[in-house]
């Protein structure tokens, strides 16, 4: 069986595919087989512009041959190192690497080989720092409402997306709460770029701080910009209060930027981008342009350094067979030697007005109820059936598949986040593409 082999549903019957409908998608699978630049091809040759990074993740597009050659070499030179106790020249490499390119601050990095690997860690980093500081009290994790943190069990706790979190809502860690989203489209429908009413959402905290006490709350973790939900954009002020509040109470603030991490809001995190420090910042997809599983948690001096404190010993029990595996290593410094020969961490600032514009474009179209947008990332709402939440955004999900477009779908959200080398034309054609599968509605 090879990427051109037509397949059976026998041939496919053996996967149980993630997050998907697998009995619908069997019956009518949507195959890809070769990929190149920002186009996917399926087997039988057509052609997909990819207008979703693969998964977020493809941010230097796709087929980048230095990253395939790079993991090559290294393959033959050192295909594994165990992590424990030991250390390879890669790894150190890739964390001064990406040193350069952090907010300033954040200067330690703990890796992982997925976002939700990078979100556990992170909880679990922020619990220990609690108590090694003699803050033992403090067990307490607030994440928010919609938010996506990954599919570990820490993950689904501070997370707030129903569905996720349902099946395993008996099993979910204890002392866990949530903030409200910031989602009001009553006020700020078709806002370009951050909204400007919600900022007073961030006061929740206090409700909750009240609520808990502070000395029992250890960390709040939120996604800059709410990706996997529908692209939810941080009201004006919104993530300064929060940081605010949280100085003001002793607590660590994580952000989860395996979305908005390297180039995706026209900074290399959106931190720089919103000018917020956080004391975490959790990463994953484009550290290897999507290449080798991989994540990591950036961590700052303060952090660290407490953990340093004491006699000698394993400071921190925790990691992963594959941490810093030198395979994904590799991946991750030819795809930052790429963003920055390329200036792609900072392209879709040049590209942001067009993609606005071309974005607001869709309003008026049938069933659109919302347009937001920021950087190269488009949410895109629609009216749902009536009885059929979700039916309206995956017919056009798989219309414009088969007009030859990727996008993605979440309930009756559309969500675009092309590679950061998109060129002009090639968003032209996104949103024309969108705007037909839309007005055939």
């Amino acid at each position: 069986m090879n990427a051109t082999t037509p397949l059976s549903r026998s041939d496919m019957e053996a996967l149980w595919l993630p997050f998907t409908p697998n009995r619908q998608f069997k019956s009518k699978p949507r195959l890809l087989s070769r990929a190149k630049g920002m186009y996917y091809w399926t087997p039988e040759g057509r052609q997909i512009l990819d207008g979703v990074a693969g998964l977020w993740c493809v941010n230097a597009g796709h087929g980048r041959t230095e990253i395939a050659q790079a993991v090559a070499t290294q393959l033959e030179t050192l295909d594994y190192a165990p992590p424990f106790q030991m250390g390879h020249p890669p790894a150190f490499a890739l964390a001064h690497a990406l040193m350069k390119i952090a907010p300033k601050g954040l200067d330690h990095v703990f890796f992982t080989n997925s976002g939700s690997e990078s979100v556990d860690t992170a909880l679990k980093i922020a619990l220990a720092y609690q108590r090694v500081r003699g803050q033992g009290t403090r067990t307490r994790l607030i994440g928010r409402e919609r938010g996506y943190h990954g599919v570990g069990f820490g993950g689904i706790s501070v997370g707030g997306i129903a569905p996720n979190r349902k099946v395993w809502s008996a099993s979910l860690l204890p002392g866990v709460d949530h903030l409200p989203h910031t989602h009001d489209m009553a006020k700020n429908a078709f806002a370009r770029g951050v909204p400007e009413h919600g900022a007073h959402l961030a006061d929740e905290l206090e409700r909750l701080v009240t609520l808990h006490d502070a000395s029992n709350i250890a960390a709040v973790i939120i996604e800059p910009i709410a990706g996997s939900t529908g692209v939810l954009i941080p009201p004006r002020g919104y993530l300064r209060r929060i940081r605010e509040i949280c100085d003001r109470h002793g607590i660590l603030l994580i952000f989860d930027e395996v979305i908005t991490g390297f180039g995706r809001t026209g900074s290399p995190f959106a931190a720089q981008e919103f000018d917020v420090m956080p004391d975490m910042i959790t990463l994953a997809k484009g550290l290897t342009n999507g290449c080798v599983p991989m994540g990591a948690v950036l961590v700052s001096k303060a952090i660290y350094e407490a953990f340093m404190q004491g006699p000698d010993g394993i400071e921190l029990f925790h990691g992963y067979t594959y941490s810093a595996h030198p395979t994904a290593c590799a991946a991750g410094l030819a795809t930052l030697e790429i963003y920055q020969r390329e200036g792609l961490l900072t392209r879709a600032k040049t590209l942001a007005k067009q993609w606005e514009d071309a974005a607001h474009a869709l309003r008026g179209l049938p069933h659109v109820i919302d347009v937001r947008n920021y950087g190269l990332i488009l949410g895109l709402e629609l009216e749902p059936a009536a009885g059929k939440p979700g039916q309206r955004a995956f017919d056009v999900y798989t219309k414009c598949f088969e007009r030859g477009l990727l996008i993605r779908q979440t309930a009756d959200i559309l969500a675009l986040s092309p590679p950061l080398i998109v060129e002009p034309a090639q968003i032209e054609q996104m949103f024309g593409t969108l705007a037909e599968v839309l007005r055939a509605q």
